[in-house]
């Protein structure tokens, strides 16, 4: 299987985003967004999924920080696209199930080209310091109209906001590495009936 890297650059008059991207890494993250605790909830994607991510983000903070999350997934989710190329010889499907104390949450993903985002988290605050909970569907749901994923996030248990992200976040990056890995019985081959993806 070809290097899976990529580096996309997304400019609007609300952001200004670049992400680097390598698909087979060790878990490396470098992350300027102004965005501290979602900054914190990337780099357990990158550990857990063992992607290498470089991401700079300058946003319109000063009004909040809803333009700079949803369109950090909307990039994310490009560069997804883009390191993935044809989609040969993947896996397609991951899952995980990650606890943190009294939180569990479930991720399943599926590479299938169609965008679709089924969430069902409730927290128990509506802002972890100072970053709004509402924003994590915005990121996931960027996340998924631009890499054409289906996403099922489900969290089962927790009481504690910080908890429930935390293990949304790690079975993302564990369901991602579960689903991008290459399946030396598919080499070459696309993983759907329909020849495509």
């Amino acid at each position: 299987m070809s290097q899976r890297t990529a580096q996309v650059e997304r400019n609007t008059l609300e952001t200004q985003i670049k992400i680097a991207i390598n698909l087979d890494g060790t878990g490396k993250a470098i992350f300027q967004t102004g965005v501290p605790f979602l900054d914190h909830m990337l780099d357990q994607v990158a550990r857990h999924g063992l992607i290498d991510l470089d991401i700079d983000a300058k946003g319109d903070l000063e009004i909040d920080a809803h333009h700079t999350v949803e369109d950090l997934g909307i990039t994310l989710g490009q560069a997804f696209t883009k390191a993935l190329a044809d989609k040969k010889g993947i896996v397609r499907y991951g899952h995980s199930y990650v606890p943190l104390d009294e939180a569990l949450s479930r991720v399943v993903i599926d590479f299938s080209g169609r965008p679709g985002l089924f969430y069902d988290v409730s927290y128990p605050r509506s802002m972890i310091g100072s970053f709004d909970t509402d924003l994590f569907r915005e990121f996931f749901q960027g996340f998924v109209n631009y890499a054409g994923v289906s996403l099922h996030i489900d969290n089962l248990k927790g009481v504690n906001s910080h908890h429930i992200a935390e293990t949304i976040f790690k079975a993302f990056g564990r369901a991602i590495r579960m689903a991008i890995t290459a399946d030396p019985r598919m080499a070459g081959i696309m993983p759907s009936t329909k020849g495509s993806l």
